[in-house]
């Protein structure tokens, strides 16, 4: 089991926000293996390179890349999850005065709403020992999040299930975000750095559909019509 990453540009900013999440819990990528998924983050060879360093200087373990091109790896960077070896660049044949039709080498592009929304949706539920990281937006769980599995979002959190293991909103520095379930369980909520346990909660709206936001410097949960 292993924590995905997912860089998107301007990566500068991205490692700002995974700096914000570090000193908001400063274990939390202690003893994790991590895939970094660059598929969306527009880098060539020596910008992957320098990403790799910058992470490796945050103590972040990458084990493995995924969503690199061909030839992009090797040279001491970690190996696709799948394994396998680096190969070099193929080149597209020019399909110019042939017959046949050469491959697509486009990159499609998502609309731009689709872009600037950066949302996460997930169709299945989220297991225990499981987790989510999305910075870049909500994430929208349409099953439940089970206890031992932790789901954080830098923007809203929406569980249309139950909500029983760690649920943290706002973790890229967002007080405005919410935390939404249609059963209210956790172990532990946390928005925009301030957190409370199953203990703290007692049986607030234990049970039951539930919001959760912030009013000044605490945590308020309150019912779902």
């Amino acid at each position: 089991m292993a924590l995905v990453l997912a860089p998107v540009p301007p990566v500068a900013e991205w490692l700002e926000e995974l700096d914000a999440l570090s000193r908001r819990s400063p274990a939390f990528f202690v003893g994790r293996p991590v895939i970094l998924d660059v598929s969306g983050a527009g880098l060539d060879r020596e910008g992957l390179r320098a990403l790799v360093a910058e992470l490796a200087a945050r103590d972040v373990a990458v084990m493995g890349i995924e969503g690199a091109g061909p030839g992009m790896l090797g040279d001491g960077l970690p190996p696709p999850p799948a394994g396998g070896r680096p190969v070099d660049e193929v080149a597209i044949p020019d399909a110019q005065g042939s017959d046949a039709q050469a491959p697509d080498s486009t990159v499609p592009v998502l609309p731009a709403a689709s872009t600037s929304a950066r949302s996460l949706i997930l169709d299945a539920p989220v297991r225990s020992g499981q987790t989510v990281l999305h910075l870049e937006g909500d994430i929208t769980v349409m099953g439940s999040v089970a206890s031992g599995a932790e789901v954080i979002a830098g923007g809203s959190l929406h569980v249309y299930g139950a909500l029983r293991g760690r649920a943290i909103a706002g973790a890229a520095g967002n007080p405005d975000a919410r935390i939404t379930c249609r059963k209210f369980e956790p172990e532990l909520i946390a928005i925009d750095g301030l957190y409370r346990t199953a203990d703290d909660l007692g049986p607030v709206q234990r049970g039951l559909p539930a919001q959760v936001r912030l009013e000044g410097d605490a945590i308020k949960v309150v019912g779902l019509d």
